[in-house]
């Protein structure tokens, strides 16, 4: 007699589902992290290879140049620097000197015979665009000829031209006092060594008191 089998594909246990767990999803500003982690570790390398790159080139140069140092006398240098800072402090002088010759030149165009100067002071004005201030003593033969000379001062080299104290000496003369100003291009020192030495020279006589005024 066979031995009877009984077959059933029915488990006994139950089957168990196995559930794989869902992989959390990848934060945005974790990545954006390690992006810029990653930028700032790169550009400290560049930056750091950059400065070993320039300090060597500076040392290179440095040694460029004291080679040639030494291929020039020191002595001459110091001495073409010496040169160098006179002439830099002569130009500067230059620049701030005046020159009262064409206010001379000028005074002996329009001044009449019968007047003298006595004395002669100047200063810089204290302004925003300084003039020159020129004070003068000068004497007259008689009223007429110092009111004739003032009119004589209205030209354009001499500003606000004013006669003031006029009064008589011992002698009958008339003393006075003089004030005008010019402006500081007029008495330019190397405008004036340009004319000079150009050759400009300009004659003009010396006014007179004319024969029909009686002084």
């Amino acid at each position: 007699m066979e031995p009877n089998f009984q077959t059933s594909f029915i488990p006994k246990k139950s089957i168990i589902t196995e559930r794989v767990p869902a992989g959390r999803p990848v934060n945005f500003f974790v990545i954006i992290s390690i992006f810029i982690l990653f930028c700032v570790v790169v550009a400290t390398g560049v930056l750091y290879f950059y400065k070993g790159i320039k300090v060597r080139n500076i040392a290179e140069m440095e040694n460029n140049l004291n080679i040639a140092k030494n291929r020039f006398e020191p002595a001459k240098i110091t001495e073409l620097q010496t040169l160098g800072r006179r002439l830099n402090a002569s130009t500067e002088i230059l620049s701030k000197h005046i020159a009262v010759t064409p206010i001379f030149k000028e005074l002996q165009k329009i001044t009449m015979k019968t007047i003298r100067y006595t004395q002669f002071n100047y200063d810089f004005t204290k302004e925003e665009n300084p003039k020159i201030l020129v004070k003068m003593n000068g004497v007259g033969v008689g009223y007429r000829s110092v009111a004739l000379q003032a009119d004589l001062f209205n030209n354009k080299n001499f500003i606000d031209p004013i006669f003031s104290n006029l009064k008589l000496d011992e002698k009958g003369n008339v003393l006075f006092d003089l004030e005008f100003s010019v402006d500081p291009s007029f008495v330019d020192y190397k405008k004036t060594l340009l004319v000079e030495e150009g050759g400009e020279k300009v004659d003009s006589p010396i006014p007179t008191v004319p024969d029909d005024i009686e002084i």
